[in-house]
């Protein structure tokens, strides 16, 4: 199918897009990489009657590692995550889920904004941003603000962000530890029947702290806080992998829909995190 018809616009600057969302309001939608949107649009599942394209919009595509800081900008794309080298050594993590997202041609063009902005709950990286204990920025006609992305999704497709603002970045310190990305799907491309983001710290062979975020089994991304405490103080032996991973199996409330049935869903979950948990330990 295609979308109804819309105007385009391509501003060369953020008060560019600032004026444009205050002149349309609720009918004007921002588009970075536009593999979220424009398949909606086609579908008629979004009508966007004014679309602002950021492609122009400078500063938007930069990756700042300054310190213990790492900085994405909005238009960061997948494909700009798996060929930098110093985000790779020092965010290994990050080249690992997006490696494992839709397939080339797709990565070349998605960029990290819109798929953390768009609140789809199967979206892979609103997930790992929670891992990441990530904060986004997004700024508006009242200026800028700092929202965690922990608190950012509300529901499927709602967020923290208001109508008039834009996600201009996301920023995240320097993970520690060993990491992991497992991600379960059908087929090469498809979003996943469950994925799962690790992060975990190990000290005298115990764990010291963890984070562990799930996607796509909810309404929205979820983070954990109870599967982790229940590994921290252990050596992450077959007990403790029990009782985080049934910890997680309470947070989750998965749907059936055309990847299976809610109880299917709930074993792939504990079988991914299983899995997750166990690589980065031995990364560790």
């Amino acid at each position: 199918m295609i979308p109804v018809e819309f105007d385009y616009y391509r501003p060369k600057d953020m008060a560019g897009v600032l004026s444009l969302l205050e002149e349309h309001g609720d009918d004007a939608r921002v588009m970075a990489g536009g593999h979220s949107l424009i398949p909606m649009m086609k579908l008629r599942m979004a009508g966007v009657p004014h679309l602002i394209d950021l492609q122009d919009v400078g500063g938007l595509s930069d990756i700042e590692i300054t310190g213990d800081t790492i900085k994405l900008g909005a238009l960061v794309t997948q494909a700009d995550i798996i060929d930098h080298v110093e985000l790779a050594k020092t965010a290994p993590i990050l080249r690992e889920a997006a490696l494992q997202i839709a397939d080339p041609q797709v990565r070349y063009m998605g960029t990290i904004g819109g798929n953390v902005a768009n609140g789809d709950p199967g979206n892979d990286m609103p997930g790992l941003m929670q891992c990441l204990d990530a904060t986004f920025t997004l700024i508006g006609p009242d200026g800028e603000r700092q929202v965690a992305a922990r608190d950012f999704y509300e529901a499927a497709y709602m967020t923290d962000r208001e109508d008039d603002e834009v996600l201009t970045a996301i920023s995240f310190a320097r993970p520690q530890g060993g990491y992991a990305y497992e991600k379960q799907k059908r087929k090469i491309g498809d979003y996943a029947t469950a994925a799962a983001a690790v992060q975990i710290v190990k000290q005298d062979g115990k764990c010291s702290s963890v984070s562990i975020a799930m996607t796509n089994l909810s309404d929205t991304p979820i983070y954990s806080e109870d599967a982790g405490e229940a590994l921290v103080g252990t050596s992450v032996d077959k007990a403790a992998l029990k009782a985080a991973v049934a910890a997680m199996l309470g947070d989750i409330d998965p749907s059936e829909d055309n990847r299976g049935p809610v109880a299917f869903k709930k074993h792939v979950a504990g079988v991914i995190l299983s899995r997750a948990i166990e690589r980065a330990w031995s990364r560790a």
